[in-house]
């Protein structure tokens, strides 16, 4: 199906978000064919909201230490490969390719901003105080600034396994956060506030049903969830069961560490 910037915007329109900022997440391939691309794709979101911000986060210049703190959800001296490729993060790293096309082609825009966090940095267009909100021991601070300014949560043809904005209600709940740790220039760098796995998180959908509008565009089903709804729903359901939105992999570690903390 081939999908015309006026079918982006139509059908962005009927989301009601021209008077609020957005973070939004997005796989461009399950639209069909964009007429355009990605480019078509960032100007309907600019045209349609107050403002844009996605995640840019660089896992390349993750490093993982022989030793570090208890339940922390790795396992320390597993990645020696790993950590002779990773590269020193500056301001002009590209996004990790496992965001999607959108998030670097937003970072490009010369009108752009972008957090410097090494692991989990943010760019954004209209949004420069929420960007600057960002803190190396509050890494998703803009998430928190996006609910407070009435923002939402934009799901383009992706489900809640990619919506970073649980992680945020995860943190105010206060599960267990990570450490992990990075590359910047000549030196390693500390990060806390790394979240878990998000690959349970779909079992939230009929708790914010009444917060969600949904579109669908060419072949793909667009989301829009009001964010401090989101985050409030998330917080009720991890204090009322502190299991709750975990993976159910026996593997994965964070979900474990989170489970025996």
């Amino acid at each position: 199906m081939l999908v015309s910037s006026s079918d982006l915007k139509t059908g962005l329109a009927k989301l009601g978000l021209s008077k609020h900022l957005v973070i939004a997440h997005a796989s461009l391939k399950a639209f069909g064919h964009i007429d355009g691309g990605a480019g078509t794709m960032l100007n309907a979101l600019l045209d349609s909201t107050r403002g844009v911000i996605m995640p840019t986060f660089t896992y390349k210049t993750m490093l993982n230490p022989d030793v570090g703190p208890l339940k922390n959800g790795m396992t320390y001296g597993s990645e020696t490969d790993l950590n002779k490729m990773a590269e020193a993060f500056h301001a002009d790293m590209p996004a990790d390719k496992t965001m999607g096309i959108l998030p670097e082609m937003l970072r490009k825009h010369p009108k752009a901003k972008r957090s410097l966090h090494p692991i989990q940095s943010f760019a954004g267009i209209r949004a420069d105080a929420v960007i600057n909100s960002q803190r190396m021991y509050d890494p998703l601070a803009p998430i928190g600034m996006l609910a407070e300014l009435d923002g939402w949560a934009l799901l383009l043809g992706v489900d809640h396994t990619v919506n970073t904005s649980i992680h945020y209600g995860e943190k105010l709940a206060g599960r267990l956060q990570f450490i992990r740790w990075a590359l910047v220039q000549d030196r390693v760098v500390e990060c806390p506030g790394f979240p878990g796995d998000s690959s349970g998180f779909n079992v939230i959908e009929p708790a914010i049903e009444k917060y969600t509008r949904r579109v669908e565009i060419g072949n793909a089903l667009v989301q829009a969830v009001h964010l401090k709804s989101l985050i409030k729903v998330v917080v009720d359901q991890i204090q009322e069961n502190p299991f709750a939105l975990l993976c159910q992999r026996p593997d994965c570690e964070r979900c474990n560490a989170v489970r025996w903390s």
